[in-house]
């Protein structure tokens, strides 16, 4: 693995996660409290052996910036030839900003070829997963393959969003189609499609011609799912790898969050008693930005005081946050959270430094940093009554409060039972 470089594309609008992604890049949003999203691409790497790294970024790259310096220049050491490197669009090769995946790698290909890997690992930097990317590695080199995807298994509607494979009973790939709206389905299974998962392994050389081949034709969109994958399907040695996942439970695990609801539920799964993704396993940790802060508090309800009692159940709660006299159920905490008593949380995210008034109700809700929740207001419970506030609400009725939405103008104006 020293002479494999990884590639993160972090450079996404992700305008369906809006408004979580108004100010912070999509991969930078915060997941389970403590991590941001791109922090699973990341970990998946330092677990792997590859230890450089090149983030590409794009759109509103501050807040992913800050986050990828303090929590992890401290894994990689340049003295021994290591690095997380984010890497801005520099304008390098022309007057224009990426133009899509392939065209990012392209105007990056200098910086890559400085460092003379013999294979490059190309991934999206906003999935959810666990996965042993060295395994792909070896099984690439193993087949003597110029391009190996990762693959999954998924339900053909759902497969309308990804890459869809046919492959023959080597695992080599046939065909590849960039979101068909008719996918075909796996050979005697009419359920399930082969889907790409964006992770891409390609021999360094190979990848450097194709990029530069890529470049020169004005016909491409310059992507990898939509050009450069389907031009070399029936000339060169293209595999699929089977999604081998490092989870260890029954089902494999592998989320795009990119739309709220998708986020919601990703979020919701490591709330339950068994959760679908192990995020407690230390033989495959997911490291972040950790603050010096204290330890959550719970405070009253020993004092005999039984309607202000500091309670969390079925949830995460992090460091620095106080649940004072209040009831939070089913939901996750960010740090320096602040429950203020006689209010109540449900099923829903709340993100660093978020304050809940006192009695203030909050339900099926995702709140965003630092927004302050006035005392005896209600969210969440009238989603039609919350739209008419100005606030964004999912397709499934999910509540989101972001930093620019004007919450005090709910006081005094009583939900309508």
């Amino acid at each position: 693995m020293q002479n494999t470089a990884a590639v993160i594309l972090a450079g996404g609008r992700g305008s369906r996660l809006d408004p979580l992604t108004r100010d912070r890049a999509k991969p930078a949003v915060p997941f389970g409290g403590t991590y941001r999203i791109i922090d699973f691409a990341l970990s998946n790497c330092l677990n792997s052996g590859i230890r450089k790294m090149l983030v590409l970024t794009q759109y509103k790259a501050m807040s992913l910036d800050r986050h990828i310096n303090h929590g992890w220049q401290s894994y990689t050491s340049r003295e021994l030839g290591e690095f997380i490197d984010v890497v801005p669009p520099q304008q390098r090769i022309d007057e224009h900003w990426y133009q899509g995946t392939a065209d990012a790698v392209y105007q990056n290909i200098y910086t890559l070829e400085k460092e003379t890997p013999d294979y490059v690992v190309v991934l999206a930097g906003d999935h959810i997963y666990k996965m042993n990317y060295r395994t792909m590695v070896e099984y690439h080199h193993a087949v003597e393959a110029d391009l190996t995807i990762g693959a999954l298994r998924v339900k053909r509607q759902a497969a309308r969003q990804f890459g869809v494979i046919q492959v023959d009973d080597s695992q080599r790939i046939l065909e590849f189609e960039e979101k068909p709206a008719s996918p075909k389905s796996i050979p005697g299974n009419t359920e399930y499609a082969l889907a790409s998962m964006g992770v891409y392994v390609f021999s360094a050389r190979f990848l450097f011609e194709q990029l530069c081949r890529d470049a020169t034709d004005l016909r491409s969109s310059h992507d990898f799912g939509r050009d450069i994958i389907p031009s070399i399907i029936r000339s060169r040695r293209v595999f699929a790898f089977p999604f081998q996942d490092e989870n260890r439970k029954q089902d494999a695990y592998w989320r795009d969050v990119g739309t709220l609801d998708a986020y919601y539920e990703a979020n919701m799964d490591l709330i339950a008693v068994d959760p679908l993704l192990n995020i407690y396993d230390d033989r495959w940790p997911i490291r972040t930005y950790q603050p010096i802060l204290p330890a959550p508090k719970f405070v009253f309800g020993s004092r005999g005081e039984a309607d202000r009692c500091g309670a969390a159940m079925d949830s995460i709660v992090c460091h620095g946050s106080v649940v004072s006299g209040s009831t939070v159920i089913r939901s996750i905490l960010g740090p320096r959270v602040r429950v203020n008593s006689f209010s109540r949380v449900e099923d829903s995210i709340l993100f660093e430094g978020v304050d809940i008034g006192r009695g203030a109700c909050v339900r099926n809700a995702i709140v965003d940093k630092g927004v302050q929740i006035p005392a005896g207001v209600e969210i969440g419970l009238d989603p039609d009554r919350d739209r008419s506030f100005g606030f964004a609400v999912s397709d499934a009725g999910t509540v989101v409060i972001s930093r620019t939405d004007n919450v005090e103008q709910m006081i005094n104006t009583p939900r309508v039972a």
